[in-house]
């Protein structure tokens, strides 16, 4: 358990003005949302919301063209230095049309957030930005109860230069090596194979998590990315949380474990699992687009990412 208290901690002199963006769903919850930017305004942020609660529209946040143009305003305001998402659900792939990606790049704002942020990522990452596969308003910033783990380790990725994650090793693994990070939600991902959002990367290091698919469709996704070649030209994959799914009569003990047997049986690169990272509580903060070094060691597996920019840099 955490509170504010606590956060100051890690936060640097002159914390930094947040602007919050919903590019997908809508806050069910709207008393946990002015809670969410208490708890920011009282670590000495500035909180601007590029989000009102009555635009929602259908299952979106808003309709395309304002959660659009929002993403786009938050970018482009001067006093802005980090867009965090709202929430996730579903809403970025439509956006992706109708944004001025190299514009929100070339920003130089700290964009961060996870599951279906992960399109956005995935297309700053084809313009060359590092972004932050965080944490977001819901439920991170916004429950009644803080992570001990969550908020601590997001503002001390921000702050920079480096950060390094670490975790204990599920199974034996002999590993040291360096590349590209870069991943988030398996889902996410694999939709936007064979679109022009998806970056190439050789030799990196991807990372994946998701909620609610079942083992043989994470099979699935995994297969269509190797399928596709994405796979033969990394050098690891780093499994985080795969959760909230529910095995039926059908699957005759085809588990998470036996589906992974089989992934690891099909690729000659290694698949790490343990990574404290998905739709979880306690989760850490990623760099995609960082330069990382992944090992292992008697300690367990760890994770180095450095080269990203950062609340440090001169720009934020």
């Amino acid at each position: 358990m955490t509170n504010v208290n606590n956060l100051k901690s890690v936060m640097q002199p002159g914390a930094p003005c947040v602007a919050i963006v919903a590019p997908g769903g809508y806050m069910l919850d709207v008393a946990s949302l002015g809670r969410a930017q208490e708890r920011l305004a009282a670590l000495g942020c500035r909180v601007k919301p590029y989000y009102t609660p009555e635009q929602k529209f259908q299952r979106f946040a808003a309709p395309d063209a304002l959660r659009a143009d929002l993403l786009q305003a938050a970018a482009a305001d001067l006093e802005v230095n980090v867009v965090l998402a709202l929430r996730g659900g579903y809403g970025m792939s439509r956006l992706l049309p109708l944004l001025d990606i190299p514009a929100l790049a070339a920003s130089g704002k700290l964009f961060c957030g996870y599951s279906d942020f992960t399109a956005l990522h995935m297309a700053l990452l084809k313009e060359g930005r590092a972004s932050f596969s965080s944490p977001m308003i819901s439920d991170d910033f916004s429950c009644e109860t803080l992570s001990a783990l969550t908020l601590p380790d997001f503002w001390r990725c921000l702050n920079g230069p480096q950060h390094q994650v670490s975790w204990a090793a599920k199974e034996p693994a002999q590993i040291d090596l360096s590349g590209t990070l870069w991943g988030g939600n398996l889902a996410m991902f694999s939709h936007l194979v064979g679109s022009p959002y998806l970056p190439a990367i050789e030799g990196g290091i991807l990372f994946f998590e998701d909620i609610a698919e079942h083992p043989y469709r994470v099979e699935r996704m995994l297969l269509q990315l190797h399928f596709s070649g994405i796979l033969a030209r990394q050098k690891a994959i780093v499994l985080g949380d795969f959760s909230a799914y529910q095995l039926s009569a059908f699957d005759n003990g085809y588990d998470f474990d036996q589906m992974l047997a089989y992934v690891r049986s099909q690729l000659s690169i290694p698949v790490i699992t343990g990574l404290p990272f998905g739709h979880i509580r306690d989760k850490v903060t990623l760099v995609i687009g960082s330069q990382a070094r992944l090992w292992s060691d008697a300690d367990g597996v760890h994770l180095l990412m450095r080269d990203y920019p950062n609340l440090g840099d001169a720009g934020c």
